[in-house]
């Protein structure tokens, strides 16, 4: 009986909605409007657009005259190659599609030449208050207007081998309660540290990392936001903060005395090999992680995962970044710019965003979708791992606040700066430790923020 209301709801969602475009459309069914449709979505995520753009121009689009047409799908570094080219107006450039997929840095670029469309001024207060409002917030730029519409989005959480975790407990008296704060993360990692060095006495310093981030500015960027401040003063990075010195030390000793694993590349591929007990990393990365690892000497081990809310630091409030990608609307006619955004609202309401990310390890957008469909999916999953990586988010989804990071043009050079050096300053920092000339965390932090 709950499913068939929901059903019922969503079709009278829909019919509302094509009712209400219907009504101020400026569309034509006998000379119907082709709109060019650039994106990035590969395997399953392909066949699933391609399942529901064919539904669409067979439907809605039929009806109301709009047909979608994909001319280009490649991967997001390419796609966003192209669309760089399209902003700077540079030679050879492609003509703009209609609609196409990327984040916030590439509308940063359209914007500053007014190419895009501001889908406020076709989506009102009602409709977008049936999105989750921090996946809504990430597309908002400074001037207030929407340019990057959610269509499927991600968190971060914490992966945790289960079988190594369970085996290193039992051995040491460690407890999984541990792994909620960043700081119960940094005391087991030294812990297992030097656990797994004692097992081989004759080999000095051959002790296994216990934890590694995908992305040690979102760990950093996350953690000052939980201890109630920002990394940022308007667009540039403000590093002189009490919580950025707390956040520091906690990251500070274990790396440099083992427990923290400092890698150029996924923490997923580490999981996979046992050199790491757990991770954080995008809940979309939930298909990296297998039933499987694989040590160096060839041995493999089947074992499980325990996939768990993002950590707090002590002290701070339960919060998580949010991310991903969102369609966005190039300038043109309102025949078009109308076409584009009903088959926008179209694709991202709760039924076919529910069908988009149910087997991908993605987020829907919708209130309704995480909070009644997302329930009624899980009884219906059959991979467990996305299972398991659903229901933590939705427990996420109940306690914590998600948050976006700033958008303006120079972020992502700021943070990608902000990574590099800080990888190399602690990879340095264990290189001082090996050599028994260690460093305090205040005279270590002193030096990191040396211009």
């Amino acid at each position: 009986m709950k499913r068939l209301l929901t059903l019922l709801l969503l079709a009278i969602f829909t019919l509302a909605l094509l009712v209400g475009c219907a009504e101020r459309s400026p569309l034509d069914p006998k000379n119907p409007v082709t709109l060019s449709m650039w994106h990035n979505y590969g395997g399953d995520m392909q066949s699933s657009m391609d399942m529901l753009i064919d539904q669409f121009n067979s439907t809605v689009g039929k009806e109301q005259g709009i047909v979608i047409d994909v001319t280009a799908i490649s991967s997001s570094s390419e796609l966003n190659k192209n669309l760089t080219m399209i902003a700077n107006g540079d030679p050879g450039a492609p003509a703009m599609p209609d609609i196409f997929t990327g984040y916030p840095k590439v509308a940063a670029q359209f914007l500053e030449k007014d190419l895009l469309v501001d889908l406020k001024d076709y989506f009102t207060d009602t409709e977008l208050s049936q999105y989750v409002d921090a996946f809504v917030a990430e597309g908002i730029f400074p001037d207030g207007g929407l340019y990057v519409f959610p269509i499927a989005k991600s968190t971060e959480v914490l992966y945790v081998n289960k079988t190594l975790f369970d085996r290193f407990a039992k051995a040491t008296g460690a407890s999984v309660e541990q792994l909620s704060t960043f700081e119960g993360l940094a005391d087991l990692s030294r812990l297992y540290y030097q656990w797994t060095d004692s097992q081989t006495p004759d080999v000095p310093n051959d002790g296994k990392q216990f934890y590694a981030a995908d992305s040690w500015f979102n760990f950093t960027e996350v953690g000052a936001v939980q201890k109630g401040g920002s990394l940022f003063a308007g667009e540039a990075l403000d590093l002189d903060s009490d919580f950025f010195r707390s956040i520091f030390e906690t990251l500070y000793i274990p790396a440099a005395e083992g427990g923290f694993s400092i890698y150029d590349g996924y923490s997923s591929d580490l999981s996979k090999t046992g050199d790491i007990i757990c991770s954080t990393g995008s809940s979309a990365g939930i298909l990296f992680y297998g039933d499987t690892i694989t040590y160096r000497d060839g041995t493999v081990e089947t074992v499980d995962y325990s996939i768990l809310p993002y950590p707090v630091f002590e002290g701070g409030t339960k919060t998580a970044l949010q991310r991903g990608g969102g369609l966005m609307v190039a300038k043109s006619t309102e025949q078009k710019e109308y076409a584009a955004c009903l088959f926008i609202q179209w694709l991202t309401a709760p039924e076919q965003n529910m069908q988009f990310i149910a087997e991908t390890g993605y987020l829907p957008v919708t209130k309704q979708a995480f909070e009644e469909d997302m329930p009624v999916l899980l009884d219906t999953l059959e991979d467990l791992r996305i299972r398991e990586m659903l229901t933590s988010v939705l427990s996420m989804y109940d306690s914590y606040t998600f948050f976006t990071a700033p958008n303006y043009s120079d972020f992502d050079t700021q943070s990608s700066t902000f990574e590099q050096d800080l990888k190399a300053f602690l990879t340095e920092a264990r290189s001082r430790y090996l050599s028994g000339v260690p460093q305090t965390a205040a005279d270590a932090l002193t030096e990191f923020l040396q211009p």
